[in-house]
């Protein structure tokens, strides 16, 4: 009867020990990270794999700046693919590193670590290293910067009679030979209207119509509240801000360039839309002269609606 009793016992024990909770140690040891390395190592290939085909839109502005409408613009998109290029080296290197240590100096029953205090060699490498490459990125950086900031000349199929010594910042030198087409943007809730230059007052809202291949020099201000002005393909953001005026530029290639206001500026934000289309030097002169005509016809017709409301009124 005692055997048969500490049988039973045994059997509920051993039941016991097979209960969910008693399992979790096993469970641990199984995620240990040699373990749970060598189980994830059939899945980096696809990983890779995956990230590949999910960088293949980058060039579209996925990752990287959206680029391809002006020279300014280009250089905006070659210095942060050159940093990121840069960036994720470093990444790769110094995690590479640790997963390496973490694997091949992990803890093992009964080792005893060894006590290191310092390598020499290894710090003034790591510290040489980093200042070697914060110094080839500031130069690089200083490479790109003109090409960025300071208006290109306007090209071969510009509009070349286009004048007006212009700066497209306070610390640059104006448009090679003082060439350029000088645009006033202004932003307005919820609008952008665009005045251009010259004694017919030609104006336009939400679309800037450009010669193609000429440099454009943007004045950028705005009526009520901060804006900010963003064409992504034809470089970056300049603020628009009431009592200021802002400076940018760009030379278009033929195309149409959509882009929007890129500060919160009210509820209809997410409206205040900007649109850039650059036409040859001749169908942009046409445009021009048909919009003067436009206006002018425009304000004639005010004119005579206003007389003839100011006789029935009186």
């Amino acid at each position: 009867m005692a055997a048969e009793a500490r049988s039973g016992k045994m059997a509920v024990g051993a039941r016991r020990s097979r209960r969910p909770a008693d399992r979790l140690p096993r469970l641990l040891r199984q995620m240990a990270p040699a373990r749970l390395l060598r189980r994830l190592a059939p899945a980096v290939p696809a990983a890779l794999v995956a990230l590949a085909v999910v960088a293949v839109p980058a060039g579209a502005g996925l990752i990287t700046p959206e680029h391809g409408g002006s020279p300014n613009a280009d250089s905006i998109d070659t210095l942060y693919k050159l940093i990121l290029a840069v960036a994720v080296a470093v990444f790769l290197a110094v995690e590479g590193a640790l997963i390496w240590a973490v694997v091949k100096f992990r803890k093992r029953k009964g080792a005893v670590a060894a006590q290191i205090h310092g390598n020499t060699r290894l710090e003034v490498g790591w510290t040489v290293g980093a200042a070697a490459i914060l110094i080839f990125l500031v130069v690089f950086t200083f490479i790109q910067l003109p090409k960025i900031k300071d208006p290109a000349p306007t090209g071969a199929n510009g509009l070349q009679f286009a004048s007006d010594a212009l700066y497209a910042s306070t610390d640059q030198p104006p448009p090679p030979g003082g060439k350029a087409l000088r645009i006033k943007v202004d932003g307005q809730q919820y609008i952008w209207r665009f005045q251009y230059p010259g004694s017919q007052n030609v104006f336009a809202y939400e679309e800037m119509v450009v010669p193609a291949d000429t440099t454009v020099v943007l004045d950028i201000t705005a009526d009520d509240v901060a804006h900010s002005w963003w064409v992504p393909k034809l470089g970056g953001k300049m603020d628009a801000i009431p009592g200021y005026t802002n400076h940018t530029w760009f030379k278009a290639r033929p195309g149409v360039y959509s882009g929007q206001c890129a500060e919160l500026c009210g509820r209809n934000h997410a409206n205040m839309l900007a649109t850039v289309r650059a036409l040859p030097a001749a169908q942009y002169q046409q445009w021009f002269r048909n919009q003067a005509a436009a206006i002018k016809q425009a304000e004639a017709e005010q004119a005579k609606q206003r007389q003839t409301y100011e006789a029935n009124a009186g």
